[in-house]
């Protein structure tokens, strides 16, 4: 999953975004409110975690212009911001969760699972397809009752495919949830992902939609 990470303190910035990334979320990392909201137009993102007290535009300004527009994307505001009348400005400008600062990276990697997970309409933490079960948060991943071994890179493609089973995916929305900014992305990547994956677990399981994407089908 790709997040948007808008926090202008660059130690904090630098430990969230290794931290997440260990967690296997791709992150991209802007450090004021007016290159948040450039990123926003420009990237497709599954989750924004934003901070308030951000130079050229503060967070909640954000905030409420991405949801006058209309964005639905889950929001987890991060801030040093403490008192209940902040926390409830948050919530009622648009956010879906608050974490203040200093936190512990454990939580916030947690809250923004729960998020992912109810934008999914998802209650169980695990993602439970036929025979496949897959866990977000230990990385576990089991096959017709059995522990399947996934690299990172093939967890996260799996993840994005069973969030969104029967919608056809093209190679660069796949490979915009895989990487982020500054990561370099061979040609065949994605492909070679997916022969992987294919090899684990079938190969009809990924479906081929010619000219346009691979998909998951749906199970009735």
């Amino acid at each position: 999953m790709r997040l948007l990470l808008v926090e202008d303190d660059s130690m904090i910035g630098d430990s969230v975004r290794q931290g997440l990334r260990q967690d296997g979320f791709t992150v991209d990392w802007v450090r004021d409110g007016l290159g948040a909201e450039l990123a926003l137009h420009n990237e497709v993102y599954d989750l924004l975690v934003l901070d308030l007290g951000l130079p050229k535009k503060d967070g909640l300004d954000v905030l409420k212009t991405l949801r006058h527009r209309g964005n639905r994307i889950p929001v987890l505001i991060l801030t040093a911001r403490d008192t209940v009348a902040d926390r409830v400005k948050g919530l009622d400008a648009g956010a879906d969760d608050y974490l203040v600062k200093p936190f512990d990276l454990d939580e916030l990697a947690a809250r923004i699972r729960a998020l992912l997970r109810r934008q999914s309409g998802r209650a169980e933490p695990a993602i439970q397809f036929g025979d496949l079960r897959l866990n977000p948060a230990t990385h576990e991943v089991t096959f017709q009752g059995k522990p399947l071994s996934l690299s990172a890179r093939e967890f996260s493609l799996l993840e994005v495919f069973l969030d969104r089973p029967g919608m056809v995916l093209s190679r660069e929305q796949l490979e915009e949830k895989l990487y982020g900014w500054g990561e370099e992305v061979e040609s065949n990547t994605v492909e070679v992902y997916i022969h992987a994956l294919r090899r684990k677990l079938g190969q009809e399981f990924i479906k081929n939609v010619r000219g346009v994407g691979y998909m998951v089908p749906k199970r009735s």
